[in-house]
């Protein structure tokens, strides 16, 4: 290894690097430049808007793809049938019940904590539009005819996740099945999730320059504002997130391993920080996968639950969601009953599929966990101003649950490579050069 290559800063790094800097640079621009047309309409609505929202857009191009290939891949690579049956029932189960375990927490710290108490907005009810204009949860079964599509390529042009995952499925059986007869597709499905693995690195080299952007602009408008109630409900999130950590992912790591957490915290913590640092899933992805290789994962297992925890498994999320429904109806002055915070448990559940990993997807599901309970729905913008700071919390904890929940399941199925696990091997996102 060349000097320089020692020297070389990793990609999550630089990415760290980048957001801290963004932070100081937006504290002081909102102390020192005047409110105004030069702050309000050249940074904030301006240069930090077209670099930060270019960058939440170019991770949103490769969602579609990215997730197609991946799990078309993973299937494909899952020769034995019974198995594929096997591991994906458990993970689906294992990210449903983390997902309700998730936004329980929640519930009982915010109502602990109290976030919104004293805010006194009950006379906002009365102009508040009726939860029936509210966007609301499908129902089950409607969520399940809807997982199959009418049309898989108006699917994937949309980006219908639930029917883009049910057509990868479908394509990774069968050419995993007839891989012989099939040997073209098989090979364009591999070359696929090839292309779209340097694409991601290719885009990824933006990030230090989109991340900047968005927190310089998010603290170019608030600053240190975070004060009061905002500031009791971003200690409910993290404190239900660190309680979901030690009382469930650690456990569950324990249990099935039968080894030390450490091994897996310390391979995991790279994937957390970028993450962390992209607040995108879909992102992550390629060095999630890399961790799950590090962690002893078959990749045959990890290209297939990685990329639908991406889609589905929303932990993060549903401790947002919990918060900010306790939060909410403490500031509208409402009591909430047993019955609608069982209520809330499962519209999150339910919601939480289907959503894609991408920036700012929790307040779509929001705003149906409010509107089931009868919550005014305009109460979202109470968080708003600390919704980019939680979006990042949030998107590192469904990641590490999509660890978790694979890490488990190649455990379960016996083919976790032990040795791996346990060795001082790092993962790495890989770097695409021109």
């Amino acid at each position: 290894m060349t000097t320089n290559e020692k020297k070389k800063m990793s990609p999550t790094k630089k990415i760290l690097f980048s957001m801290l800097i963004g932070l100081v640079v937006g504290i002081a621009l909102h102390y020192i430049v005047p409110d105004g047309y030069f702050k309000k309409s050249v940074l904030i609505d301006g240069i930090f808007f077209l670099f930060g929202q270019g960058f939440v857009r170019l991770l949103q191009m490769l969602v579609v793809p990215l997730v197609f290939f991946s799990i078309g891949t993973g299937v494909m690579q899952m020769r034995d049938v019974s198995q594929f049956g096997r591991v994906a029932i458990r993970t689906l189960v294992l990210y449903l019940i983390t997902t309700a375990i998730a936004i329980a927490i929640a519930l009982f710290i915010a109502k602990l904590l109290k976030p919104g108490v004293g805010m006194n907005l009950a006379e906002a009810t009365k102009s508040a539009a009726p939860a029936a204009d509210a966007e609301e949860a499908p129902t089950l079964i409607e969520t399940l005819v809807n997982i199959i599509p009418k049309n898989p390529i108006e699917s994937l042009a949309n980006g219908d996740m639930l029917q883009v995952i049910f057509w990868a499925f479908l394509s990774g059986i069968v050419i995993g099945k007839f891989g012989q007869e099939l040997k073209l597709l098989e090979d364009f499905m591999n070359v696929g999730n090839d292309f779209m693995m340097k694409v991601t690195a290719l885009v990824m080299k933006a990030a230090p320059i989109g991340v900047f952007a968005l927190i310089a602009r998010t603290f170019t408008d608030i600053g240190l504002g975070i004060v009061g109630p905002l500031l009791t409900f971003l200690g409910a999130v993290l404190g239900s997130m660190l309680i979901l950590i030690v009382l469930a992912y650690i456990p569950l790591i324990a249990l099935t391993s039968k080894t030390s957490p450490s091994h897996f915290l310390k391979k995991v913590f790279p994937v957390y920080t970028f993450a962390f640092s992209s607040a995108s899933s879909n992102a992550t992805i390629p060095l999630t996968l890399s961790s799950c290789d590090t962690l002893g994962v078959p990749r045959e297992i990890s290209s297939f639950t990685i990329p639908l925890g991406a889609t589905i498994n929303m932990n993060g999320t549903a401790i947002y969601q919990g918060c900010a429904v306790i939060f909410i109806a403490n500031a509208y002055g409402i009591d909430l009953t047993f019955g609608n915070l069982v209520t809330v448990i499962l519209t999150a559940v339910l919601s939480s599929i289907g959503t894609a990993g991408v920036p700012g997807s929790g307040m779509i599901m929001l705003s149906m966990v409010l509107s089931s309970v009868g919550l005014p729905v305009e109460g979202v913008s109470l968080i708003m101003s600390v919704e980019r700071i939680v979006d990042m919390f949030r998107t590192a904890l469904n990641v590490t649950g999509d660890v978790v929940s694979t890490f488990v399941s190649a455990t379960a199925e016996k083919l976790l490579d032990k040795e791996r696990y346990l060795s001082d091997e790092k993962p790495e996102m890989e770097e695409v050069n021109f």
